[in-house]
């Protein structure tokens, strides 16, 4: 079985078209799954702070957008046979629904809605833990020139990939999708392979 990571911040709408190819794939495979995949968290805010300037770990209050990795984190190590689910529920709030997701009361909703008790999500994030593990797979990742997301790495290197189409619910054009990325993946000597102009 093929083993790679894929980073994610529910912001970017590039991450979502990726995880949902993903997550449909996975889910319709159930224990027949086709990947070995690491889900790891990235923080798009981080990569915009200017040098000099101290790190969104040092002064979380000021970034509300950690806070839906965080609970990404937290169900993925604490409730992982609720990770998918949950994955694509927070990438369905922010863009598909529209909600504020640096919202606490609107996490708490999308949590509720998938029939999640938030309060012990919200005493694991209170116990400090996710965001040092959300520092570490941030910085794990930024040490190899990471620069957003989607990211996936497989067999030491990292790879940025631009997906524009999403699965609209098909297991079959998911997992082909995310075979044909994970076919390149071993393929270093391709550097960059881009149209030059967006289909119509």
């Amino acid at each position: 079985m093929t083993s790679f990571a894929v980073n994610w911040d529910y912001r970017c709408p590039f991450a979502r078209n990726i995880h949902e190819h993903i997550v449909t794939a996975l889910q319709a495979a159930g224990d027949e799954r086709p990947w070995d995949v690491t889900f790891r968290a990235f923080s798009l805010d981080q990569t915009h702070v200017e040098e000099g300037q101290p790190p969104v770990w040092e002064e979380p209050d000021r970034y509300p957008a950690l806070l839906a990795n965080e609970i990404g984190i937290v169900v993925r190590d604490r409730m992982p046979e609720r990770f998918l689910e949950l994955h694509r529920a927070m990438f369905a709030a922010r863009h598909d629904r529209a909600l504020d997701t640096r919202r606490r009361e609107v996490l708490d909703q999308v949590l509720g809605e998938l029939g999640i008790d938030p309060a012990p999500i919200w005493k694991e994030i209170e116990d400090g833990w996710p965001l040092e593990a959300f520092r570490r797979e941030h910085e794990e990742a930024a040490a190899i020139d990471t620069f957003g997301v989607p990211t996936f790495f497989y067999d030491g290197k990292a790879t940025f990939v631009r997906l524009l189409d999403r699965p609209g619910g098909d297991a079959a054009k998911a997992r082909s999708t995310i075979g044909r990325i994970v076919d390149l993946l071993s393929w270093p000597e391709l550097n960059e392979f881009k149209y030059t102009q967006l289909p119509m």
